[in-house]
């Protein structure tokens, strides 16, 4: 590891989480040069929702590649991306009635925030946008801007203007914090911005995520959604929903946001949607809104992708049926109770989540960082979030095989207590 401290910047992150040089990986393990194997529940921060090295789709880019597939694309016409645009429309639009146009853009997720924020102020002609406590949207400076964690904000170095933040729902109160979660908070915030004195000039969006997933696994519930969404559109701004880390089937439905009668203006998306773990991003936008675009006005060199659609494509197949996403749903609730039995041995502690990203609130951010690292020692990737890092999440690849969970869980168990019996 000595070249790579010698020479790489000191923004590295997460090779200190897991000092380590890593060699090989398939499925849910990754393999180090000294031949050691780790159950990987961090799965590249959600990218891996299919896994390392996924073999369907592995074979399907080999095929591309040996085929002379065009890889590099901006946003020229390919086959690549017309077959992943069919796939997903059949796949995920259609069986949802969504009419949604998708845009790619460079592949990340602060781009895909980036990109949908400039479309809320050109089809609105307003500034402000409202973001939510607890939210993690980006380090590009506008998605920055409605991220709230502030050492993430102070490294800008510039104001972040034209974001106001408010409480965020949950569905169920988070130990010791003060994220709002109540409805209450849409009335409250529905009469200032009604009130002709209270200074307040209206949004151009109101932007969430259903699942705050760097923030610390809050979820938030249907009702306050709902409020949300109906609030913005009384107010005349997009309604956009971020499910970068917690769509692509990670909750156990497609979206996070399914089945709570939600339409929104904009979703973006990126992470899992290139299957792989090749680099897109896209979001999908009301026509309505799309038309607003000028050709060229958001580009980026690196919006076409044929592997990441060629692998994307692929992804589609396991939402052709619900096979995978029960499976989820029952591994979401292994998880679930694994985590609920520290819970019982320290009722200050809290699990949070929903499907297959699972989480506990240890309380204590050194707890947390002293819990990852037993984990990392004894064969295991997780990683901490939460507003001062005292949130264990869990988000193993969606095609883990179902021993390799419960020992990746025995696992975080065993490396939690002990971490907690070395700081008593």
């Amino acid at each position: 590891m000595q070249l790579f401290e010698q020479w790489e910047s000191n923004i590295r992150g997460y090779c200190r989480v897991y000092p380590t040089v890593f060699k090989s990986a398939k499925n849910a393990v990754q393999t180090d040069e000294a031949g050691k194997n780790y159950i990987d529940f961090f799965a590249g921060a959600g990218v891996l929702n299919f896994g390392h090295n996924n073999p369907k789709m592995k074979q399907a880019i080999i095929d591309f590649l040996n085929d002379d597939g065009v890889v590099h694309s901006l946003d020229t016409y390919t086959t690549a991306k017309r077959d992943f645009i069919q796939r997903f429309v059949d796949t995920i639009l259609k069986p949802r009635n969504m009419s949604h146009k998708m845009q790619f853009m460079g592949p990340t997720g602060t781009n895909a925030v980036e990109a949908a924020l400039k479309l809320a102020r050109r089809v609105t002609g307003r500034e402000q946008v409202v973001a939510f406590s607890g939210g993690f949207h980006g380090m590009t400076l506008g998605s920055l801007a409605l991220t709230a964690n502030g050492y993430f904000r102070n490294a800008a170095g510039v104001p972040l203007p034209h974001v106001r933040h408010q409480a965020f729902g949950c569905e169920k109160p988070c130990v010791g914090c003060h994220m709002g979660c109540s409805i209450d908070t849409v009335a409250r915030l529905r009469a200032q911005y009604l009130n002709p004195a209270s200074g307040l000039s209206k949004p151009a969006a109101f932007v969430v995520e259903a699942i705050q997933a760097e923030g610390g696994v809050h979820v938030a519930s249907a009702q306050w959604l709902k409020a949300v969404q109906d609030l913005a559109h009384e107010l005349g701004a997009l309604f956009i929903i971020d499910d970068i880390q917690a769509g692509c089937g990670r909750t156990g439905n497609y979206f996070s946001f399914d089945g709570m009668g939600l339409d929104p203006d904009i979703v973006t998306l990126a992470k899992g949607i290139g299957g792989y773990g090749t680099p897109l991003a896209m979001n999908l936008v009301k026509p309505e809104h799309d038309e607003h675009w000028q050709p060229g006005e958001h580009t980026g060199t690196f919006r076409g992708q044929g592997m990441s659609f060629v692998a994307g494509a692929v992804a589609m197949d396991y939402f052709d049926n619900d096979e995978l996403l029960k499976q989820v749903k029952t591994n979401g609730e292994v998880m679930r109770k694994a985590l609920q039995e520290l819970v019982d041995e320290h009722p200050e502690w809290q699990v949070r989540g929903k499907g297959m990203m699972q989480a506990i609130d240890l309380r204590e951010g050194p707890l947390a960082k002293a819990a990852v690292a037993k984990a990392f020692e004894s064969g295991l990737l997780v990683g901490a979030c939460g507003d001062s890092g005292q949130v264990i999440k869990l988000i193993p690849p969606l095609t883990i095989e179902p021993e390799l969970l419960e020992e990746g869980l025995a696992k975080l168990q065993q490396a939690v207590r002990s971490a907690k019996e070395a700081m008593q």
